[in-house]
């Protein structure tokens, strides 16, 4: 199965109309978050990208709320937006956790997460699938502009009890388009320009 993967549009719409094109070549679009800033601009973003068919897994970010993204991608018939919650494409099952986790330090606009409450959001999270987060687990793609570790224990703990085939999230904007692998999990920090992953499911 044939991955386009993003994140962190952060409003950019010549980005926004450049996944759209990436996506013809693809059998899954996966967004990771961040189509706002600060809850402002979702439209921006995500009217162009309701022109993608294929279906697509978005998960909100810590920029906009999963109740925004939702309202917002309602004219995008193909997209499916997923927080503590999973479905099922071709046979393979997608589980998405949003927002920031754990708690960032950006103050009461940011739509986060600690690291009690993800634990939760994740417990569904089921083996060999895919993983649709916004946050980093801890210790992968999650180094800032300083090298200080950002990511989440629990997202950690998840992708190692659950051993995902993939792992797709973004946040932390150093290592866009970093990739790792977390014991069997492929974990890739996506970035707004998209980064096409091909994963054998058989």
């Amino acid at each position: 199965m044939k991955f386009l993967c993003f994140s962190d549009l952060h409003r950019n719409q010549e980005a926004a109309r450049n996944l759209v094109r990436l996506a013809e070549d693809v059998d899954v679009v996966i967004g990771a978050g961040d189509f706002a800033n600060r809850h402002e601009g979702l439209a921006d973003t995500l009217d162009i990208l309701a022109d993608i068919d294929k279906p697509s897994i978005l998960v909100p970010g810590n920029g906009e709320t999963v109740d925004e993204l939702r309202v917002a991608t309602a004219g995008w018939k193909s997209a499916t937006v997923l927080h503590g919650e999973g479905c099922e494409h071709a046979g393979v099952a997608f589980w998405g956790v949003g927002g920031g986790i754990p708690v960032t330090p950006f103050g009461d606009w940011s739509y986060d997460f600690d690291e009690t409450q993800a634990t939760e959001l994740l417990q569904g999270c089921p083996e060999q699938g895919v993983l649709v987060v916004h946050s980093p687990p801890l210790d992968t793609v999650d180094r800032d502009s300083g090298r200080r570790v950002r990511g989440s224990e629990s997202i950690r703990e998840c992708v190692l009890a659950k051993r995902p085939r993939l792992v797709v999230c973004g946040h932390i904007h150093d290592d866009w388009e970093k990739q790792v692998t977390l014991e069997s999990s492929r974990v890739l920090n996506a970035g707004p320009r998209g980064v096409v992953v091909e994963i054998d499911f058989d």
